[in-house]
This record gives C-alpha cells, sequence and structure tokens, in this order.
C-alpha cells in the first residue's frame, strides 16, 4: 500500500462520516477528494481502498440497495458504512 491508497482510504472514511447514517458514496467522490484535477486513474485504486476497508469490517460495498461482493460485482458500486441501512 503506498502513500495514495492510504489517502483513499482516509477519503472514504471521511465523506461517509460527513454524511448521514445510510448514506452511500461513489468510488469516485474519494479519487475526487484525493486528486480533484486527475482523478480518473486513481478509479481502480480507489475501488481496491474500499475492498480493503471492507475486508476491516468498516464499510460495505452496495448495488442496487444491496450489499455485494466487490470482487464480482461489475459496474457502478456505492459505499457506505457497516451497519449504515436506512
Amino acid at each position: 500500500m503506498d502513500e495514495v491508497d492510504g489517502r483513499l482510504e482516509r477519503a472514504i472514511l471521511a465523506l461517509l462520516a460527513a454524511r448521514r447514517p445510510g448514506a452511500t458514496i461513489c468510488p469516485s467522490d474519494a479519487a475526487r477528494a484525493v486528486a480533484p484535477d486527475g482523478w480518473r486513474p486513481l478509479m481502480d485504486a480507489a475501488r481496491a481502498a474500499a475492498g480493503r476497508l471492507v475486508a476491516a469490517g468498516l464499510v460495505e460495498v452496495t448495488q442496487g440497495g444491496q450489499v455485494v461482493d466487490l470482487a464480482t460485482a461489475r459496474g457502478p458500486v456505492r459505499i457506505r458504512r457497516v451497519g449504515g441501512r436506512p
């Protein structure tokens, strides 16, 4: 894990902390927070950061409001705090 990976993890947690329980963010929100003018190349790293936070039990990844396995999810996903269901 390098500095950018750590920054992405911290950005995910900070963005979620600033939202109401049950709210979600997109991995791109974290990428934009870390590199506002060059966020697109960070998308894979942002998803990987979300995966590490899932493994740590801090967040869950959803599609269509349902928790999914990030390793097998295809397409857009959302991230929310664990236990964050409305």
